[in-house]
């Protein structure tokens, strides 16, 4: 019988915290269950970042994209060069991009252009696309429903919004990502998104170094981690924890259009 394995579909582990035993860390993913691992560019350097690591590793996969905090070092001539990258054999999705209203600084005209061309040139190259939305659901809805090829799909990673907009993108083919949120105390719109989703459209992921599950909440994440968010769906869901690793790997596999 084949072991389930663990897909991380969101992770920055060229992130500086883990410099010091990156390595290490990678090498340890299978035997602690861990199959497969999605680096996600997030800067034009970590876009780099994403590609060298996928790369190295055969279980690691790339998207690449800039987020909505980096967005204002971007040119037409980048996002030339990200349409290039995705011709990659591993880079699976244009992100992570989106609108990010948390902070004042880029200015929300200029997020707002920048993921209108990033969601274009996924268009172009008929790439899923990774969306970072962060109290920006209005706009990110409109942009989207304007600007997305729905058909190429998509998830709408670290979800954070209300039960009714999850079924607006679960109606259009997009995954939802689920990583440490649901196990946390103020967690509870989250739950009901779960408990509300169709299995099939939620993936897994870790935002590491980012988002810590309980009962780890405060020290650096890592995809070993996801074993407390696969509990978490598992309980909330009433099945178990097999199926949850099974069918969200069978998920980011479809969604990142990757066979085996």
């Amino acid at each position: 019988m084949v072991k389930v394995m663990i897909f991380d579909t969101h992770a920055h582990y060229m992130d500086e915290a883990f410099a010091q035993d990156r390595d290490e860390l990678l090498a340890s993913m299978k035997d602690a269950g861990v199959g497969t691992i999605v680096e996600v560019g997030a800067s034009i350097s970590s876009t780099k970042d994403a590609v060298a690591l996928s790369r190295q590793y055969d279980f690691v996969y790339g998207a690449v994209g800039v987020h909505p905090e980096d967005v204002e070092h971007m040119t037409p001539e980048t996002v030339e060069w990200l349409k290039e990258l995705t011709k990659e054999p591993k880079i699976v999705a244009v992100g992570e991009i989106g609108l990010d209203y948390y902070y004042e600084d880029p200015t929300r005209q200029v997020q707002k252009e920048w993921f209108i061309r990033q969601l274009e040139a996924a268009k172009e190259m008929k790439m899923p696309v990774i969306i970072h939305s962060r109290d920006a659901a209005q706009d990110t809805l409109e942009i989207m429903e304007e600007h997305c090829d729905w058909s190429q799909g998509g998830v709408i990673h670290c979800f954070s919004y209300s039960v009714e907009l999850a079924r607006i993108y679960l109606k259009k083919g997009f995954y939802l990502g689920i990583g440490g949120v649901v196990t946390f105390k103020n967690g509870r719109k989250l739950v009901e998104v779960v408990k509300e989703a169709p299995l099939e459209q939620l993936v897994l992921e870790t935002d590491s170094p980012y988002l810590t599950p309980v009962p780890n909440r405060g020290k650096r994440n890592d995809s070993r981690q996801l074993t407390h968010v696969v509990d978490a769906i598992a309980q909330i869901k009433g099945i178990s924890r097999e199926e949850v690793i099974r069918v969200t790997e069978q998920n980011a596999r479809r969604m990142y259009r990757i066979r085996g």
